[in-house]
């Protein structure tokens, strides 16, 4: 994974049970989180953009003011206040 994406992925990996989530891996710049066979999210690290896909949109932004941490906080406010904890 990116280093970007990888930052991502180890701030929210142990907020992602509460939520019933897994990390799925999906080539070297993107995850997706998965509940069973279900894509919840995708994250993608597009050079300088990151883009994120929830619920049918997709959200684009811009790396350089979006830092890994500001991405994975607004990940787990989405989480907290649209998913379902388990």
């Amino acid at each position: 994974m990116s280093d970007y994406i990888q930052q991502v992925v180890d701030t929210i990996r142990s907020k992602l049970p509460e939520y019933g989530l897994k990390v799925l891996p999906r080539g070297k710049n993107s995850f997706s989180l998965i509940r069973g066979t279900e894509i919840v999210m995708t994250v993608r690290d597009a050079g300088d953009i990151v883009e994120l896909s929830y619920k049918g949109k997709k959200y684009t932004y811009d790396k350089w003011y979006t830092k890994p941490e500001h991405l994975s906080a607004m990940i787990l406010n989405v989480l907290e206040h649209q998913e379902k904890k388990q």
